[in-house]
């Protein structure tokens, strides 16, 4: 490797390298210690181990090459290598280019000169096809070859960054470095002789944190694959920390998670604040900056946030002040020019909001009024209409405008009121103590609204989460889950989007609609909008509409309950805009198969337990208590267990906070019902002293009829129990734990996913091997293993390989065994490194024709279940199972003829030539492709789960495996030729290699003589005589002969009468060569073929 030129004193330097070449003007050296006989001594030890501690390529390499000036101490280190070879290559180079060249030059300096140039125009070449560039950092490009030369990955594997550090091994730590890169964490150290190696894929990790204790202050620990590691003696750890919990975070999405890493929102999301914006909308620039806040009369310092179509702001604390500001409600962007650096941004309404303190002001106010230009152009026939006034403008009637025309057109079908409106119409002549609160609640917003602003832009304040804890009014509540959801946003967006769909939805007929229609009596079946067609169809409509809008997700449990709400206090249109708010959003994976989103909060929860109910944590034997209490608390926001009444004030709390609220509740609860807990015996006393104490959660201030209320219809036999106010309780909630931040629910529920994934993972690994094991005679343990290794090598396609057509991201809404699938590429990689036949000299050939012959649907794709089957044959099959395989490997349609583009390569095949020759299968049509593709996989149709098809389906395996041998299809003559040559080649390198080759020769002879006898039989006219006397004359012991004699002239072949042998021919004839059948019975060693194929498994893809 070409270095960049830094001067080196050689003087210092003797002690620690050896002079192997040298001429007027470079010096070759080699590293004391390295290629020496007993390692160099202590001397090749001490310099050892200053490679590994010392960040320097110069010191690690054991050769390098100097430019050196005539009368000077003073050289040039201008390469490095890790081997004599590489070195030796550059030398010659230098020799052959560079030493004529400087002769003409008469000053040293101009000697110097022109080198140090050359160098580095060298380096720039090479930074043409290499990750380090020319102009990284010296250090950087020094650490990468390091990382490259230790560890040997793939060059598509790119280093992110590196640290010195301690590893702990045991209790003595090692001294060394950790590499950071896309799919790995890597460490090497080097100390007195003793070499430290580790490689951890970012995928295998299912513990992340930092820790500490008596012997580690402070620590980084990694748990993967049950084993813990521990490094230390970081300099900055935190930074450390966060990077590896980034890169760890996005490997565990991209690879067991593809839906939710490609839906995962382009905004990278700095402040909490934009979680309320569309998920498309992406981050453009951050700005440190002021805001002046008018009705406090200060200027409160945080970032402003700027997307495509909104500008946002968060004060330093989240809570002090807040605000949104969407481009399409723009009317002006004006500069001060006084020093202030200001931007003034005036939306309608009359409202305007003045940023301080702005760097490059200048710029970002031009760029805001083309935005601006831009947005008023998305929306032109939308703003247009809406009126500008004096007065606050509610955001309701700005949507209501833009989807007029929409709405009038599906007026008939789309309910424009919401329910509680419907049905609880407020009464205004009578009036009680709770309907004055009600209107005291609603007076207070007003003063709000008056104060901070009304709609989209308002202003939100510590004031406005204090009247949120109160419980918003029942007449602003859908208004207010709009704004604070982002609802508002999505819907702008979108104008008439729910008719549309709504109409595309109405009448189709698949999984998720049955399972709506089966819901919808359940929800809120209390509740009089939800016992008339009016609730119910209008329920129906939002949920299917949903279904169609995202058929990944459908419906789920849970939905249909939250969705019965938000249809009480919002228009239909609004309720399906804040569903998509809360399952796309602020609720991200909680409603599909795996529910991956709660089981993290749900971890994310028993922390926060353990954080501030330690003493609860210490009496519960098993934290699993709160996961399965939880579960339902966090799937509907509490809805399900708390009264309608109150559980309202929960979503609330819910629009405003996100998942905060409820986490904060959840600790509430568990501490208000702390004495309780710990008196309990076991987990069931538990569950009945929580359900009673959620009976008995009131909302004294509730203005709804006591017909609805549920709350209220308690017997008198519980009245005795303590009542407790919601509202009391979400305060005490926000008193004890609000300094709960987000960022940190953020950090643990990056943490805690990765638990819960490889969590799942291990769930899906048991289900696999419980089903492979009852097929197959390998141990649990070797299943275990190979499934390891197989979907180790499924992984590393994904690394490296992500445009590969044929390959399937893992997708967990398949049956277990489909959810890992391997091409025949991959399958090359593991019959090289797991078939006792892979030492044939046509193991690519062996290996294509068990691809096909494994590949039964034709999808060019095997299972773990198709391809243990095929390990176990191998080494647990009997002979005639081992020899039933390898004749159904030379008939079709595993076989099929090969030809090597590439004849100087022997019998390699390219990777092109693999993916093609394993693609050729019969061509089906498209309807008989589909109607068997429906047949194998019946619950991927849309229509209703054809049970008939799956009982089918399940016959056809149990007829598979009474397979006859006489079913076999016999084996024609070039055919047999083939299979000839594969025992040919397997046989060679054996011990007894002379004795089997005599062998197949006896048996090749004895069945040609067998048909020429049959076919004299039937027609006496035909003879094989020539073929059959060609191989009795070869006498068997060379295979070459016997081979040249079959291939010779095939046109003579054709000629003569085509002759085929059946399988129980050639059964027959090798039992009778007990050599053969010793090779064949003979037991192999699978443990250490594992350990071997683990060992190598990643070095088959080193850097060439």
């Amino acid at each position: 490797m070409w270095l960049k030129p830094e001067e080196v004193l050689l003087k210092n330097a003797l002690k620690l390298w050896l002079m192997e070449r040298s001429n007027d003007y470079f010096v070759l050296q080699r590293r004391r210690g390295y290629r020496e006989e007993g390692g160099g001594g202590l001397t090749g030890l001490l310099v050892g181990t200053l490679d590994s501690v010392l960040d320097s390529t110069a010191k690690v390499a054991p050769f390098r090459i100097l430019h050196q000036t005539p009368d000077s101490q003073v050289y040039l280190s201008i390469a490095c290598g890790a081997n004599r070879e590489e070195i030796t290559k550059h030398w010659e180079w230098l020799e052959q280019n560079i030493m004529k060249t400087l002769s003409v030059f008469d000053s040293n300096e101009d000697i110097t000169n022109f080198v140090q140039g050359k160098i580095r125009g060298l380096i720039a070449e090479e930074g043409k096809h290499s990750f380090a560039k020319e102009d990284d950092p010296e250090k950087f490009r020094e650490a990468l070859l390091k990382f490259e030369k230790c560890f040997g990955l793939p060059e598509q594997e790119k280093l992110v960054t590196y640290y010195s550090c301690s590893y702990w091994k045991g209790r003595v730590p090692c001294q060394g470095w950790l590499y950071l890169s896309t799919n790995f964490l890597s460490f090497y150290s080097f100390l007195l002789g003793s070499e430290i190696k580790l490689i951890i894929s970012w995928d295998a990790v299912s513990k992340l944190e930092k820790t500490s204790n008596v012997i580690l202050t402070e620590s980084i620990h990694v748990c993967s694959q049950g084993e813990n590691h521990y490094f230390s003696m970081f300099l900055h750890i935190n930074q450390t920390y966060l990077l590896m919990e980034q890169l760890a975070n996005y490997a565990i999405k991209r690879i067991f998670d593809k839906e939710t890493f490609d839906n995962d929102p382009i905004l990278d999301d700095p402040l909490q604040i934009t979680k309320r914006l569309p998920k498309e909308e992406t981050l453009k620039e951050v700005h440190e900056c002021f805001l002046w806040v008018p009705f406090s009369h200060f200027n409160t310092h945080g970032k402003m946030c700027i997307s495509e179509n909104y500008v946002c702001f968060a004060s330093q604390d989240g809570n002090l002040c807040s605000v949104i500001i969407p481009l399409r409600e723009v009317l002006a962007i004006d500069k001060t020019n006084d020093s202030s650096k200001s931007v003034i941004i005036s939306i309608k309404g009359k409202t305007a909001f003045r940023f301080s303190e702005v760097k490059e002001f200048e710029q970002l106010v031009a760029k805001l009024r083309l935005k601006c230009g831009a947005a008023s152009t998305q929306y032109h026939d939308i703003s247009t209409e809406v009126p500008i006034s004096s007065e606050s403008v509610d955001p309701s009637d700005d949507i209501e405008v833009q989807s007029l025309i929409c709405q009038k057109e599906c007026s008939k079908t789309v309910n424009t009121e919401a329910l509680m409106t419907v049905f609880h119409p407020q009464d205004l002549e009578t009036l009680n103590s709770k309907t004055l609160k009600e209107k005291m609640k609603e007076q207070s917003w007003n003063i709000l609204f008056t104060e901070c602003g009304r709609g989209v832009s308002m202003f939100r304040t510590k004031k406005t989460q204090d009247l949120v804890v109160r419980g918003i009014p029942e007449t602003l509540r859908g208004e207010l889950w709009m704004l604070f959801s982002g609802a508002v946003n999505d819907m702008a967006a979108n104008p008439g989007y729910y008719a549309e769909v709504v109409e595309q939805s109405l009448g189709t007929c698949n999984l998720a609609t049955e399972e709506i229609e089966r819901d919808l009596r359940r929800s809120l079946p209390e509740h009089p909008a939800f016992q008339s067609d009016t609730g119910i169809s209008a329920l129906r409509r939002v949920l299917t509409a949903y279904a169609f809008r995202n058929p990944k997700i459908g419906y789920c449990q849970a939905m249909n309950i939250l969705t019965s709400v938000l249809l009480l206090y919002a228009k239909e249109e609004e309720a399906f805009w804040l569903l998509v708010a809360v399952c796309e959003r602020m609720l991200p994976d909680y409603f599909n198969r795996r529910i991956i989103g709660a089981l993290v909060d749900q971890a994310v929860f028993e922390e926060l337990i353990r954080d501030h109910l330690p003493q609860l944590t210490e009496h519960m034997t098993d934290m699993t208590f709160f996961s399965s209490v939880s579960l339902s608390w966090f799937l509907t926001l509490f809805i399900s267990v708390l009264p309608i009444e109150s559980a309202v004030n929960v979503v609330d709390c819910f629009f405003y906070d996100g998942i905060k609220a409820i986490l904060q509740l959840g600790l509430a609860i568990l501490d208000y019902n702390l004495d309780k807990l710990l008196a309990c015996k076991d987990d069931a006393e538990a569950v009945t002293a929580l359900n009673r104490f959620f009976d008995n959660v009131t909302n004294k201030d509730s203005p709804l009829p006591s017909s609805v209320q549920q709350g209220s219809n308690v017997s008198d036999e519980k009245s005795s129990h303590i009542r407790v106010d919601i509202t009391d309780l979400i305060r005490e909630s926000n008193e004890k734990y609000g300094n709960i931040r987000c960022e940190d629910i953020y950090s643990m529920r990056c943490r805690n996913r990765l638990y819960v994934i490889q969590t799942l993972e291990e769930t899906t690994k048991q289900n696999v091997l419980r089903v492979v094991s009852q097929d197959v005679k390998l141990s649990l343990h070797e299943l275990d293993e190979l499934y390891v290794i197989f979907k180790r090598e499924l992984f590393f396609s994904y690394y490296w390989c992500l445009r590969a057509p044929v390959l399937k991201h893992h997708d967990p809404s398949l049956p277990y065994l489909e959810q890992y699938q391997i091409d025949c590429q991959q399958f090359r990689v593991l019959y090289h490194l797991l078939s006792p036949w892979a030492h044939s000299a046509n193991r690519d050939s062996l290996a294509l024709w068990t691809f096909r012959l494994l590949d039964e649907n034709s999808d060019c794709l095997i299972n773990f279940k198709e391809f243990s089957s095929a390990i176990d044959i191998m080494y647990n099959g009997s002979f005639t199972e081992k020899l039933k395989v390898l004749f159904k490997l030379h008939i079709p349609p595993a076989y099929t003829e090969v030809k090597y583009k590439d004849p100087s390569k022997g019998d390699e095949l390219s990777k092109e030539e693999l993916l093609y020759f394993s693609q050729l299968h019969v061509s089906k049509p498209a309807k008989e492709k589909e109607a068997e593709s429906a047949k194998n996989s019946p619950e991927k149709g849309k229509e209703k789960v054809d049970i008939q098809a799956y009982l089918s389906q399940w016959q056809d395996e149990l007829l598979k495996k009474e397979e006859n041998i006489k079913d076999l299809p016999r084996m024609n003559q070039s055919q047999f030729i083939q299979f000839s040559k594969t025992l040919y080649n397997l046989f060679h390198g054996d011990p007894e290699e002379e004795l089997l080759y005599q062998a197949i020769a006896v048996v090749t002879s004895l069945l040609l003589r067998m048909e020429e006898v049959g076919r004299k039989l039937h027609n006496p006219a035909s003879s094989t005589k020539g073929l059959s006397g060609a191989v009795c004359a070869s006498g068997g012991p060379s295979e070459g002969q016997t081979e040249s004699h079959l291939e010779k002239d095939p046109s003579s072949l054709r000629e003569e009468p085509q002759w085929s042998f059946a399988f129980e021919q050639i059964l027959a004839s090798l039992l009778n060569e007990p050599a053969l059948v010793k090779f064949f019975e003979k037991p192999i060693d699978l443990k250490a073929k594992l350990e071997n194929a683990k060992t190598s498994q990643l070095s088959s893809r080193t850097r060439k």
